[in-house]
């Protein structure tokens, strides 16, 4: 009787493995920097007939279509920024072969691939190539990044960022003490190495509110 051999593994499943290890990160970058260059603000406020980047602070984000729009008007923004980050993360984890500990935290060449991943969309977001180069601050697309990179130190910055606001009744401190802690709170969870990276993304941020401050400076 004639058995029929079974098909070749790799004609079931995309098997990470057999990619050259320069592919993953390739796509983790150009993956990444196309879904932060999504202008999530300009699109949302567009659509009233408002370009952010024409008023209030040049910026945009999330707090700027809220302060001139409302609060309604920037929830597709906190939501669209955010989930720029976590799909970026998501794009760099699978595309290295989706290495975790048990809690999540990325690990192996995942972690290389998801913070390239991060890294350009944030990026992508701050100079995007479909709105001019023209972006954000990438505050939101770091956080959303944070929550696939090492989700325990997402969820307490969370916390944080609850508690501080029930004391200060202010969301913009709570959220500041929330991202600024995230290095701290993911060194229980995370090589050192993993935690200076992530402080390299937030430099990131730090040279984007620098640079906006020389242009009010100008103005």
């Amino acid at each position: 009787m004639c058995r029929i051999a079974p098909r070749p593994a790799y004609l079931w499943r995309w098997n990470v493995t057999t990619l050259p290890p320069l592919v993953p990160m390739l796509v983790s970058l150009i993956g990444g920097y196309l879904l932060g260059s999504i202008p999530v603000a300009v699109l949302a406020a567009g659509r009233r007939g408002v370009d952010p980047r024409e008023v209030g602070d040049r910026n945009p984000g999330f707090w700027n279509v809220r302060e001139r729009l409302g609060h309604r008007a920037a929830v597709p923004v906190f939501a669209g920024d955010t989930a720029k980050g976590v799909l970026a993360g998501l794009l760099g984890l699978l595309a290295a072969g989706a290495h975790t500990t048990g809690l999540g935290v990325v690990t192996g060449p995942s972690a290389t691939a998801a913070y390239l991943a991060v890294g350009a969309a944030m990026i992508g977001h701050a100079w995007p190539v479909f709105a001019g180069f023209r972006g954000g601050r990438s505050v939101l697309t770091f956080a959303g990044g944070i929550a696939v990179i090492c989700p325990p130190a997402f969820v307490l910055a969370l916390a944080l960022l609850a508690v501080t606001f029930l004391l200060t009744r202010s969301f913009a401190i709570g959220a500041r003490a929330g991202v600024f802690a995230i290095p701290l709170l993911q060194l229980p969870f995370a090589p050192i190495g993993h935690v200076a990276a992530t402080g390299a993304l937030m430099c990131l941020i730090g040279v984007r509110f620098g640079q906006a401050a020389l242009a009010a400076r100008r103005a």
